[in-house]
């Protein structure tokens, strides 16, 4: 089968989503992360009233045109008990930050532009109407759009639908990934491995990246590399209802590879299963019924480079985010030099610095074995560098893709 190219992947893979999953009410205190199902629209107008942006005093800006004016003091205004009485020629309202405006004022003077005594204000010179006066509406208008479908609920998205009036908000629920390590040669953390094991570190980052995605990570434990425990894994997959299964490893096609047997064998209809990448070129995507089948490399590096390119995109497609497919990467400079690249895309881990003029630098490190877990740890970005790209120069513009997005 011929290699796809990143982005062709990527499209066929959101292409066979053909709808996000189902929406739930869930109250605005546990919404932290998930994602909008519908536009959120405002409930009430916000500030409600006229409010004041400073502490000082409301006063009539008609009052003030022949400086200095001296005003009486006809009453206070606070946040939660506004002044009751309407404003009058030559009077003023003691009034704070957030308080509402008095009927009749247009305009506050800060507390220390004023000198107070004996129950009167003097102001030594002119005030514009509407100064330090927030408006009614000013942030929102009741019916107004607050939040797009498709948007993550952040700390500040969650404020305004707060604002906003809605105790609790319609989200997609969390699809359902499920993640299971394969292969004989691995073992859970704490476990004593055999002179010829590993220990099972993919499924630990894996989870952690489906559940920065807005995804719920269900552990399906470790496969051996027989048929019957495969099928056992499959069917242990489809009963707990997935939407994705991420199989780590075991994907290629080699004497031990069992992954795409096993899949078809229960029904797999294959996608592809090799892409032009590096690291994780033995990428396999296929669908089992209702669900995806996403199987990434078995190199730890490998796929959490595919779970970045490709499973989170998956995740927020299913979530109904627009900007699912949208391009991860930003420009930055080299550096140090790069050699030409070959046929496949790299993904070069780098530590990304900042620089005066603005662009981050983006420095590759000398080890990019997919194998090693030391180098990603310290990276904070990879470098991406399309097939057959010419040599690169220190200080050369590129493009990468910041880490910390998404592990």
């Amino acid at each position: 089968m011929t290699l796809l190219s990143v982005e062709e992947a990527l499209r066929r893979i959101l292409a066979g989503i053909q709808a996000p999953v189902e929406a739930e009410q869930v109250p605005l205190a546990e919404c932290a992360g998930r994602t909008v199902a519908e536009d959120i629209r405002a409930k009430r107008t916000q500030p409600p009233f006229h409010a004041a942006a400073m502490d000082g005093y409301a006063v009539r800006s008609a009052d003030l045109q022949d400086p200095p004016s001296r005003l009486r003091i006809a009453g206070r205004s606070v946040a939660g008990a506004g002044f009751r009485g309407s404003l009058g020629p030559g009077e003023a309202v003691r009034i704070f930050t957030g308080a509402p405006i008095a009927e009749g004022a247009d305009a506050v003077v800060p507390q220390e532009e004023v000198v107070a005594d004996d129950g009167c204000v003097t102001v030594s010179s002119p005030v514009p109407p509407g100064r330090f006066v927030r408006r009614a509406g000013l942030d929102f208008t009741e019916g107004e759009a607050l939040l797009c479908a498709g948007r993550r609920l952040d700390a500040g998205a969650l404020a305004l639908a707060a604002a906003g009036g809605h105790a609790a908000l319609p989200v997609r629920r969390k699809p359902r990934v499920g993640i299971l390590a394969t292969g004989d040669e691995l073992v859970p953390p704490g476990e004593a491995a055999g002179p010829d094991q590993i220990v099972a570190s993919n499924p630990f980052a894996v989870r952690a990246i489906v559940d920065r995605a807005g995804g719920e990570p269900i552990d399906l434990g470790i496969a051996r590399d027989t048929p019957d425990d495969l099928a056992r894994a499959v069917a242990a997959a489809r009963h707990a209802r997935l939407d994705v299964l991420a199989t780590l490893g075991g994907a290629s096609v080699g004497e031990h590879d069992l992954v795409q047997g096993a899949l078809a064998k229960e029904g797999m209809s294959l996608a592809f299963w090799k892409v032009a990448l590096r690291p994780g070129k033995p990428l396999l995507h296929g669908r089992l019924g209702d669900m995806l089948i996403l199987g990434l490399p078995g190199n730890p590096v490998s796929s959490i480079v595919c779970s970045v390119l490709f499973l989170v995109p998956a995740i927020r497609q299913l979530l109904g985010d627009p900007e699912a497919a949208g391009d991860p990467t930003e420009p930055a400079r080299l550096g140090k030099e790069l050699p030409a690249n070959d046929a496949r895309q790299d993904y070069l881990r780098a530590r990304l610095n900042p620089c005066p003029d603005g662009l981050p630098m983006a420095t590759a490190f000398e080890t990019q074995d997919s194998s090693m877990l030391s180098v990603l740890a310290r990276a904070n970005a990879v470098i991406v560098r399309p097939p057959h790209s010419p040599p690169a120069k220190a200080g050369t513009i590129c493009r990468v893709i910041r880490l910390d997005r998404f592990l």
